[in-house]
């Protein structure tokens, strides 16, 4: 993987080390331009060679392929091919019903889905569509995909840069890569050739890249490279090529074909049964495929959809949208959020924390003395400058501007002088190192003091004190001049008195501690991923809480294996210096140790990370290539709403696992009973239509589970897809499920005699009447009712449909489903059994849990 915060093959390492070595005339050669720009006639045939400057995105499938792929998900397929082969033998009545459910779930997954799609499309007005450039020797401004290789482009402050470009010529150029690097603060750009070492974008400081964007000053480069050939691009066309399955996805998948493997078996068994001993084969079959109907959990993908749909209209309300729906789970399910540094933790502003004297004791006259260098200076002021004339200051009076001599990036200082008292005051401020050759004294506690060596190296302990805190660090120096000097140079930077130092830093937010904090009680670790320096990094983590006993770079990554970074990820919190596809492997490395991983990041080094993370969470003012690769996007910049988020996710699922449990082990319980009295009855237990309204009505009553409230230990530790839990309380309470059917076999056809057709009536109301009223005590680890309560929906629909269910003998309806009233033995005997059932599965419920646990 490399070490860089780009991604390079050796070819491309080696043509940008040229572009930076090359002197103009040399740029101008290759790329066939010159100082006036291209010709129009030129740059047309250039942009029918190369293409638009425009990245690679995924195409977007047409809306009615994106409606039909669907119908992929297994268990709608089931249920498609089960209404086909019910068409195919003349059932038309089940094919309708089974086709309804599927058509359902599929409208409402597709119509959230595509409706939070477009709200986040509406997001992506954020890059400039216009550049400067220079064509037939005059600027013009050009649509940023007409620009073509070789074109020169003039930049200014505000400008986003339009492709990959060498800087010709520029004045105080300060842009902001913090998109790419991570880093806070402004580079400087300058024309000068540079010698590169390494393909580091941090060392080609004549290069600027596309999707960067120019804080200050102003400049003219030559077009090297455009759309996907660029660095961006070539970011881009990763990520068109990465497709990853989520955890939920996984889970999702698992569960249902171990439903259709249980399925396939028992349909195959009671077909074989009712063919070989009482029925033709297509009554056979069509009372399998209704068998299979009733054990196919056929409500699955509408009851995710409704709970996940629930799910993100919650969090639209917290400003949050909700791009993918199966983030919602995956959101609860994490256990590990990885995040950038830069404007997720940090403030994304810089902010001046300190002005201190040699000693670091904190001083107002540093403060005062840098104000009027930034205050009096006629030249661009940069990002530090205004952090200063920001900060709070003393009143400016009696203070009269002499002159001042200008920063250039040889000295890397900047003076102004001023007259106070009718005396002149040289003001030097600048890179420190730059300011300690100009000392030759310095002052502490109100004493001028000579610099020897000795006292050098005290000087420069606390310079490196501060840097080593991540600091980014000035120095402040002055002299008295002659009042009667009025024109002064460089030559007068000299035998300065070193005055102290001014400290910036990209501060934590307020609410990055608390966030933190909260998500370790809900069982999230937050990990750290940056392309900033390890002494920045240690800096802000140390501030929000976060474990930096053990930093790895980008470099230790370079030399280790898949399987050592697999164990080192488990306790590193912190990773510095990374590139964008490095990143990505550390996402994947967390994969491998069976974690569910969150990213949140908002620059084009973060989109990989984001792309293969299980949830990729970014904000409204990222760059594009970060938003389109998001699950998740917020609209404000707040930690505070992840939190949120989590707990709706833990929700979602929560109530996703109620029907999983429910819906599994009741109609493996229905299958079992099936079997069972396919082996005794000289009839069908259940004709095939009552076998599908049966399970049509208890279906229903449980759409209303996406409102059910959750209990607190529900949310209170990420859950992660568990099948051999699910297999198991599948199997342990269809059993119990079906003991209580073979009970109420016995009882009709022993006590009560029964007829076929009160035999199909009294199991139907009994079946519909315990499956659908279980919901109760499935639905949480307590008491039911006494100390956890259904929400309002689900207590009436789930009554409702019981109580339509219990009519339905005595309607107009009765003769059209085979149905006979039942009398009050029958009635009450159907009462008992129901009381008894969800008594004994309390009872169970609690021994389960105190054995397996409770998912």
């Amino acid at each position: 993987m490399p070490s860089t915060p780009l991604s390079h093959t050796a070819a491309r390492c080696e043509e940008y080390e040229s572009f930076a070595r090359a002197a103009e005339a040399g740029l101008y050669r290759s790329l066939q331009s010159s100082a006036d720009g291209l010709k129009d006639a030129e740059a047309s045939k250039r942009f029918a060679a190369v293409g638009p400057n425009v990245l690679v995105h995924k195409r977007e499938k047409n809306i009615v392929i994106q409606f039909l792929l669907r119908f992929a998900n297994p268990l709608v397929a089931v249920l498609l091919i089960i209404a086909a082969f019910s068409v195919f033998l003349g059932d038309i009545a089940s094919a309708i019903l089974v086709s309804i459910m599927a058509i359902v779930s599929v409208l409402i997954s597709f119509t959230q889905e595509y409706k939070a799609g477009k709200e986040a499309q509406k997001l992506s007005d954020m890059v400039r569509t216009t550049a400067s450039v220079r064509r037939n020797g005059a600027v013009k401004e050009l649509q940023m995909k007409l620009v073509v290789p070789g074109d020169i482009v003039e930049l200014k402050a505000g400008d986003m840069i339009p492709a990959d470009m060498r800087i010709l010529e520029s004045k105080d150029l300060f842009v902001n890569q913090a998109s790419f690097t991570g880093e806070s603060y402004p580079v400087e750009k300058f024309p000068d050739s540079v010698l590169t070492t390494t393909c580091e974008l941090n060392e080609m400081t004549n290069i600027a890249f596309m999707g960067s964007s120019v804080v200050s000053g102003s400049a003219r480069g030559i077009v090297l490279t455009t759309g996907a050939n660029t660095q961006f691009g070539e970011i881009s066309k990763r990520l068109s090529e990465i497709t990853e399955v989520s955890g939920f996805d996984r889970g999702i998948s698992r569960l249902t074909w171990m439903m259709i493997q249980f399925m396939i078996a028992l349909v195959l068994i009671i077909f074989a049964i009712n063919w070989l001993f009482r029925a033709n084969w297509v009554d056979a079959l069509l009372f399998s495929l209704a068998v299979a109907v009733g054990l196919t959990p056929e409500m699955l993908p509408m009851v995710v959809a409704l709970n996940l749909a629930k799910g993100a209209i919650g969090m639209s309300k917290k400003s949050v949208i909700v791009k993918k729906l199966n983030s919602m789970q995956n959101f609860g399910s994490m256990d590990v959020l990885c995040t950038d540094k830069t404007g997720t933790l940090t403030l994304d502003k810089i902010v001046l924390e300190k002005f201190c004297d040699v000693a670091g004791k904190q001083n107002e006259s540093v403060l005062q003395y840098a104000y009027l260098n930034s205050f009096y200076q006629t030249g661009m002021k940069d990002l530090l400058d205004r952090t200063i004339l920001d900060h709070e200051h003393t009143a400016m009076h009696g203070y009269k501007k002499i002159d001042e001599i200008p920063f250039d990036f040889s000295r890397r200082v900047m003076s102004v002088i001023v007259e106070i008292d009718r005396k002149n005051l040289l003001i030097c401020k600048g890179a420190p190192e730059e300011i300690y050759k100009r000392c030759t004294h310095y002052e502490l506690d109100g004493k001028i003091y000579d610099i020897d060596a000795a006292k050098l190296t005290f000087l420069k302990k606390e310079y490196d004190e501060l840097s080593a805190q991540g600091f980014r660090v000035l120095g402040v120096a002055y002299k008295e001049t002659p009042p009667t000097q009025s024109a002064y140079s460089k030559d007068d930077e000299g035998k300065l008195i070193l005055k102290g130092y001014l400290a910036f830093l990209d501060p934590p937010k307020t609410t990055a501690l608390e966030t933190i904090n909260a998500l370790r009680k809900l069982g999230i670790s937050v990990k750290v991923l940056t392309g900033d320096n390890a002494l920045v990094t240690k800096k802000i983590c140390t501030e929000v809480g976060l474990n930096v006993d053990n930093i790895l770079t980008g470099d230790d990554l370079e030399t280790m294996s898949d399987d050592a970074l697999q164990q080192s990820v488990q306790t590193v919190t912190v990773f510095a210096r990374l590139s964008p596809l490095q990143k990505e492997r550390v996402i994947q490395a967390l994969h491998a140790t069976r974690h569910v991983v969150g990213y949140l990041g908002d620059g084009i080094n973060d989109a990989p990370a984001l792309k293969a993370a299980d949830v990729g969470i970014s904000v409204n003012n990222a760059v594009d290539i970060a938003k389109e690769s998001a699950d998740i996007i917020l609209l404000k910049k707040s930690l505070i709403v992840l939190r949120d988020g989590v707990v709706e996710g833990r929700k979602t699922f929560s109530n996703i696992l109620k029907y999983i449990r429910m819906g599994t082990s009741s109609n493996l319980g229905n299958m079992f009973s099936m079997t069972g009295a396919s082996l005794f009855l000289p009839y069908l237990p259940m004709t095939p239509i009552q076998i599908l309204l049966n399970n049509f009505l208890y279906d229903l009553s449980q759409l209303a589970i996406p409102t059910d409230e959750v209990d607190e230990e529900a949310i209170a530790k990420p859950h992660q897809w568990d099948m051999p839990s699910i297999r198991r309380f599948m199997i342990v309470f269809g059993s119990i499920s079906s003991l209580f059917d073979f009970l109420t076999f016995w009882l009709l056809v022993s006590v009560f005699h029964a007829t076929a057709d009160i035999f199909h009536t009294a199991w139907f109301v009994e079946s519909l009447t315990t499956q659908t009223l279980v919901i109760y005590v499935i639905r949480t680890r307590k008491i039911p009712f006494f100390q956890s309560r259904p929400s309002t929906l689900l207590f009436v629909s789930t009554i409702l449909l019981t109580l339509i269910g219990l009519i339905l003998p005595y309607s107009k309806l009765a003769a059209a489903l085979q149905f006979v009233a039942l009398g009050l033995p029958y009635v009450a005997m159907i009462t008992g059994i129901l009381i008894a059932y969800l008594l004994v599965t309390q009872v169970c419920k609690k021994y389960f849990i105190k054995k397996f646990g409770y998912q």
